[in-house]
C-alpha cells in the first residue's frame, strides 16, 4: 500500500511539472482494495481494471519504473509509452487491460473467465470498476451471463461514493451494489474498503469457490478517493468535513498503526516500509526520466490493420 501511495503522490507532482500529461486518475485513499484482492490471487489469474489502474497494476507486481515510464510516454513503458495512465497492460503479471471506458472491461473479464475455464481450470479472472459502472447496461448483462454460465470471475466494485462528480444518492436509489448480485443469485459481500485485512479475508472466501466451479462472485469495497476525480479536479462537489472524515480512515496509516498497536510491527519497521517504498518510487522516477521517448518509426507499430 505504501508503494502505491508513494507512486501516486509522485505522479501527482509530475502532472504539476508537466512530465506526465493527459487525463490522470489516482487512487490515493483506495489502496486497500487493490492490495487486499491481489494478495489472494495466483500468477495464473488474470486482472482487468478501469481508468484508475495504477494501484491494481502495482499490486500485481508490475515494475514501478515501467509503469512510471508508461505514464511519462517513454519507450521503456509497459506499452511502449503509447497507452498512458488509463491504458495499462502488463501481460507478464496477468494484467490484460485497463480502459477509460467506464465498466468497459467487465464483459472482457467474462470472456477471459470463459477461456480460463476451458484452458486453465482453477484460474480466475478479476475485474475492478467503480460504482458508476454499475449503472451501465453491460454490468447487468455481465452479471446475468456470469451467473448463467457459472463463470470463474470476481467482480470488484470500488465504491467510493461518487460517479465522477455525482454522489451515489443522485444517480441510483440502490444503496449497496451487492443488492444487484442478489437478483442473479451471485455470491456477494460488502466490506470496509479501507480495511485491507477485511478485504483480503472476503476476497479469499469468494475466490476459493470460483476455482472449483462455484460460479461468479461480487465484492463491494466501501472506500473513498482523497483526491478529485482526476488530477486538477477542484472537487467543489465535496464538503471539507467529508474529506476530513475519510482522511481519518486512511487505509495505509490505519493498517500501519494497527500493526504497531498489536505488536506485529515495530514503529521502526513501519517507518522503514514507507521509506523503502519512497526510495523505490524515487528510483522509478529517475529511470523513467532518463529513458528515451519512442522513435518516430514506432508510430505505426502495434496498430491493428
Amino acid at each position: 500500500m505504501w508503494l502505491i501511495r508513494a507512486f501516486e503522490e509522485s505522479v501527482s507532482e509530475l502532472v504539476g511539472t508537466g512530465e506526465v500529461v493527459g487525463l490522470v486518475h489516482v487512487s490515493i485513499g483506495q489502496e486497500a482494495s487493490a492490495v487486499g484482492v491481489c494478495d489472494v490471487l495466483e500468477a495464473r489469474d488474470r486482472v482487468y481494471s478501469g481508468h484508475r489502474a495504477h494501484g491494481h497494476v502495482l499490486a500485481r507486481g508490475a515494475d514501478p519504473a515501467a509503469v512510471m515510464a508508461e505514464l511519462m510516454g517513454k519507450a521503456a513503458g509497459l506499452c511502449g509509452g503509447k497507452g498512458g495512465s488509463m491504458h495499462l497492460v502488463d501481460v507478464a503479471h496477468g494484467v490484460l487491460e485497463a480502459t477509460g471506458v467506464v465498466g468497459g472491461t467487465i464483459p472482457l473479464a467474462l470472456g477471459t473467465a470463459l477461456a480460463l475455464r476451458e484452458t486453465e481450470p482453477g484460474a480466475v479472472a478479476v475485474v475492478f470498476f467503480g460504482d458508476g459502472a454499475v449503472q451501465t447496461g453491460y454490468f447487468h448483462e455481465s452479471l446475468n451471463i456470469a451467473a448463467l454460465w457459472k463463470l470463474p470471475v470476481l467482480l470488484v466494485c470500488e465504491n467510493n461514493g461518487y460517479a465522477e462528480f455525482t454522489p451515489r444518492s443522485a444517480h441510483t436509489p440502490v444503496e449497496r451494489v451487492t443488492r444487484h448480485a442478489e437478483t442473479y443469485g451471485v455470491d456477494a459481500r460488502t466490506v470496509d474498503g479501507n480495511d485491507v485485512v477485511a478485504i483480503r479475508e472476503a476476497a479469499s472466501a469468494l475466490v476459493a469457490p470460483l476455482r472449483s466451479g462455484g460460479g461468479p462472485a461480487l465484492l463491494e469495497c466501501l472506500t473513498y478517493r482523497m483526491r478529485g476525480h482526476y488530477e486538477g479536479d477542484p472537487a467543489k462537489y465535496r464538503e471539507a468535513s467529508e474529506v476530513a472524515e475519510w482522511k481519518a480512515k486512511d487505509p495505509v496509516r490505519r493498517f500501519a498503526s494497527g500493526a504497531v498497536a498489536t505488536g506485529e510491527l515495530s514503529a521502526e519497521d513501519a517507518a522503514a516500509c514507507e521509506a523503502a517504498a519512497r526510495r523505490a518510487v524515487a528510483a522509478a522516477v529517475s529511470a523513467a526520466r532518463s529513458a528515451p521517448f519512442p522513435a518516430a518509426s514506432a508510430l505505426t507499430e502495434d496498430v491493428g490493420g
